[in-house]
């Protein structure tokens, strides 16, 4: 019986130096509510360190992206004797058969080729603002590039488009939509489909106030519609400017009208309908017909200003 005693008693001790040692051991616990909000606040950290920064970075970088490409307009280095044409027309243009291109918008021709335009006309391209930026730095601003996705299950797949206008700002003008999957192919698209939508545009001296008698504005007042926004344009006296939207401005100014009036319906917040409906009220100003008694009494001329 003592013996058993004893055993009972040391293995007692051995439980109670085991205890002592884990004690030691462990660190000094905390409660549960600090524990939380310990870490919260890291998780806090951490969040708004590394993603911010990066995000800061990544949007910096397509900002001085985008400011480059619209500093970097394209310039017109066209080799003639290196092009190869595809089509009649161009073929036609590089033996000297046709030297204006009057010629071929005279006659209903399609042009298939952005050289043709190249090597008939010398004109300018100019980038609409017909995006917007997002994320928390700098957010609402307009940008070249109109950003869309779609949702799968490998992930997001981005799309940006772009809208470009090329002109001579001597009564020719062109449009080109371009979409793609990166930035730099959109723009290149939209630049070669503007050569390809190249028409041409009548102005004169319409306003009753003016009467100058010089192919400033418009002949008459024209009407164009995309959607639910219709874009009206009025012929306005000499030194009035271009009183429109400013993206609606820079088509004008690369058509060659130096001032007009406008007034606009829907919702023209849809920058693509916007432009699109200008873009409709140039092209009725072709379409409409007009008297020849007309043509010297407003100063009409259709295309380039023959000096």
């Amino acid at each position: 019986m003592t013996e058993e005693k004893q055993n009972k008693e040391e293995k007692v001790e051995n439980t109670k130096e085991e205890t002592k040692v884990e004690e030691t051991t462990k660190k000094p616990k905390v409660k549960e509510d600090q524990k939380t909000d310990d870490t919260k606040i890291i998780d806090k950290k951490v969040i708004a360190e590394t993603p911010t920064e990066e995000v800061e970075v990544v949007e910096r970088k397509e900002i001085k992206k985008e400011e480059e490409i619209v500093k970097e307009k394209p310039k017109n280095n066209f080799d003639k004797q290196g092009w190869n044409p595809k089509t009649g027309i161009g073929k036609k243009i590089k033996n000297g058969e046709i030297t204006d291109i009057d010629e071929i918008l005279d006659n209903g021709q399609v042009i298939l080729e952005p050289e043709i335009v190249d090597s008939l006309l010398e004109g300018d391209t100019e980038l609409l603002l017909i995006g917007q930026s997002k994320g928390k730095f700098g957010g609402g601003q307009r940008r070249i590039f109109k950003q869309t996705q779609k949702k799968t299950r490998e992930g997001n797949k981005p799309k940006f488009a772009t809208f470009a206008i090329y002109g001579n700002s001597n009564g020719y003008v062109g449009y080109g939509y371009g979409k793609a999957k990166e930035t730099v192919p959109a723009r290149e698209k939209a630049f070669r489909k503007s050569k390809l939508n190249i028409m041409k545009i009548r102005r004169g001296c319409g306003s009753w106030e003016c009467g100058c008698g010089t192919q400033h504005s418009i002949p008459y007042k024209v009407q164009g519609k995309c959607s639910s926004v219709i874009v009206t344009l009025m012929p306005a006296p000499k030194g009035t400017g271009l009183c429109i939207e400013p993206e609606c401005a820079k088509i004008l100014k690369l058509a060659g009208i130096k001032d007009v009036w406008s007034k606009t319906k829907g919702h023209t917040k849809t920058k693509l309908n916007l432009i699109y409906a200008c873009i409709e009220a140039l092209k009725n100003l072709s379409a409409t017909k007009i008297l020849p008694g007309h043509i010297e009494k407003l100063s009409i001329v259709e295309g380039k200003l023959v000096k």
